[in-house]
């Protein structure tokens, strides 16, 4: 896997498990990996959009795609 997508799927597993542990450091380590300051936004937003996808269905239930056979 190349570096600059471990360094993303790192960040994306970090940000998921302990989101208040995310910090610069983090954001120039995905910079010095050739992620753009728009890159790290869109980044940043997918992973939200995912945990916040995961998080509804667990709280409603929805497992898998079930809401596709409502």
């Amino acid at each position: 896997m190349p570096p600059a997508e471990r360094a993303m799927l790192d960040y994306a597993v970090k940000l998921t498990v302990a989101p208040s542990s995310v910090n610069e450091a983090d954001i120039t380590g995905l910079r010095s990996q050739g992620f753009s300051d728009r890159d790290v936004l869109d980044i940043i937003y997918v992973i939200c959009m995912y945990n916040f996808n995961d998080r509804l269905a667990d709280a409603t239930g929805i497992k898998g795609h079930d809401f596709l056979n409502a």
